[in-house]
């Protein structure tokens, strides 16, 4: 596993980082602590150093997991979190107060078992609260020695200028992925102007992309898919011929389907890394393998010129969480 260097403050994490919310919120009921924790120690031996988490997944359930499941190996990782939400609920609305993101630094250092947060990102862009005064307090943390970087999530380019015009940007986390590709008009350019990291989430489309999920596919009832637009059995039946893309080239690349969604992510920028997300060991190891998946100049041109003919069916969020992204 190689390293990629997030923002100009030189934060060094694994190329593949594991995204941690399903193993205790979103995609249906939270999984056994064992089972995660084993999972998380697997990551690390197999060189995974960044793991993302939040407040609101669980909420808390899923901070105070990876604080005691990584407590053996805290000189080897870094773990992002994030702050935004009126108690630490996400159903609860948004709240970037000053002293409501001092409150979760406090908890979450606690929780995480931690002297620093790494990386500490605003889940969402909260328009009751100017970016200025959010990245204010953040660099007042940063310079308590409570955060290491500052991060935003789901952010627009103007929040992004305005945040970093006060304390730099390490990285921006936003969904990204060969069927989600809207960060390549403005955001991707004005990343690499500024010198910031991007952070993939979803990089498989929520698990579209691995090929495993068709229109017959049911959902626990508690799974956030349920309400995704793009999700839709009438969507995945349009969409799959996105999988069948990714299978014909994964066929010629002796790969899976995810392991080439992954690939070709790194193959756009040196400062990308995704976040799969997983609660099976042998997903973490398929989606490790991708590492070794190398795709020339003339297989990113065959699957741009394939993916330009593909039409993907459906909004990626419900519109009530729509509005909370690109503010």
């Amino acid at each position: 596993m190689k390293n990629r260097t997030l923002g100009t403050q030189g934060l060094q994490v694994s190329e593949m980082g594991l995204g941690c919310m399903g193993m205790s919120f979103g995609y249906g009921p939270a999984h056994d602590i064992k089972e995660m924790t084993a999972l998380l120690h697997a990551a690390v031996e197999k060189g995974i150093t960044f793991f993302d988490t939040a407040e609101c997944y669980g909420p808390f359930t899923n901070e105070e997991l990876l604080g005691e499941a990584l407590a053996p190996f805290r000189n080897q990782v870094v773990i992002a979190t994030k702050f935004g939400f009126k108690d630490g609920d996400s159903k609860k609305g948004l709240d970037s107060s000053p002293g409501r993101i001092r409150a979760v630094a406090e908890a979450s250092l606690k929780r995480l078992n931690v002297d620093a947060i790494d990386l500490f990102y605003q889940h969402r862009v909260d328009p009751n609260v100017p970016m200025e005064v959010v990245a204010e307090t953040v660099k007042e943390l940063i310079k308590e020695g409570k955060v290491k970087h500052f991060g935003l999530s789901e952010a627009s380019v103007q929040s992004i200028r305005s945040a970093h015009a006060v304390q730099p940007v390490t990285a921006l986390q936003s969904e990204y992925s060969l069927w989600w590709r809207e960060p390549e008009q403005e955001l991707l350019p004005a990343l690499a102007e500024l010198g910031i990291g991007f952070v993939p989430f979803s990089p498989l489309g929520k698990g579209f992309l691995t090929g495993k999920i068709n229109e017959n596919t049911e959902f626990d009832k508690t799974d956030f898919r349920n309400i995704v637009p793009r999700f839709s059995a009438e969507a995945r039946k349009a969409n799959q011929v996105m999988v069948d893309l990714m299978n014909t080239i994964a066929g010629e690349k002796n790969a899976t389907p995810a392991q080439i969604a992954l690939a070709w992510l790194w193959a756009q920028k040196p400062w990308i890394v995704p976040i799969p997300g997983t609660t099976k060991l042998h997903r973490l190891e398929e989606n490790i393998g991708a590492t070794e998946v190398v795709l020339s100049s003339a297989d990113l041109q065959q699957i741009e010129q394939a993916a330009q003919q593909i039409q993907i069916v459906g909004a990626r969020y419900p519109e009530h969480l729509q509005k909370r992204v690109g503010k």
